[in-house]
């Protein structure tokens, strides 16, 4: 009896010295070599694509939410033909999921429609344009067009605290912050 005692105990013992070592050594794969692996490149590197495939200059927002990022990363996703073609730029932290920003421009052409039922309110840009908050999937999503593309700004909704829909204002409205024709 002492025997099989002993032995469970070693067993025991085994086992969970095999699943504490396991999980010790149980390291998630770096987010520099998980997106590059499908398709993400450095943001100018992404952005080149972009312009080299449209033959047009990408403008992008100058500001960025108010939290903090550990990686970001750009890819255009080049499908066959161009409906569903678009330039895809992510912010994101790898200590603090909620910390998840995107931006996808596609074509007008190709846009996304919006659907009523998930629009919260509506903004006017410095450039006169409409811009649509909506509620999609766990994010909120600032929707507007400018010259020949629809941008989405997408960021999670559980920093919405932080990240308001007047801040996803300002940052569209910081596309022409290089270009400003008011000196100010």
């Amino acid at each position: 009896m002492k025997k099989i005692i002993l032995l469970f105990l070693i067993l025991s013992f085994s086992l969970f010295f095999l699943t504490v070592f396991a999980i010790a050594n149980d390291k998630p794969i770096p987010y520099e070599k998980i997106y590059p692996e499908i398709g993400y490149k450095t943001v100018v590197a992404a952005s080149n694509d972009f312009e080299q495939h449209y033959k047009e200059k990408l403008e992008l927002p100058f500001r960025v939410p108010p939290i903090s990022f550990t990686h970001n990363f750009g890819r255009i996703n080049d499908l066959e033909g161009d409906k569903n073609d678009s330039f895809e730029l992510l912010y994101i932290n790898d200590y603090a999921s909620e910390n998840h920003y995107k931006i996808d421009i596609r074509p007008i052409k190709s846009k996304i429609p919006k659907r009523k039922k998930y629009v919260l309110n509506t903004y006017e840009l410095k450039n006169g344009n409409e811009a649509t908050f909506m509620r999609i999937s766990g994010f909120n999503v600032l929707v507007f067009e400018r010259g020949k593309w629809q941008y989405m700004l997408s960021i999670d909704k559980r920093v919405s605290d932080i990240v308001t829909p007047e801040i996803l204002v300002e940052i569209a409205n910081s596309i022409d912050y290089p270009n400003k024709k008011d000196g100010s």
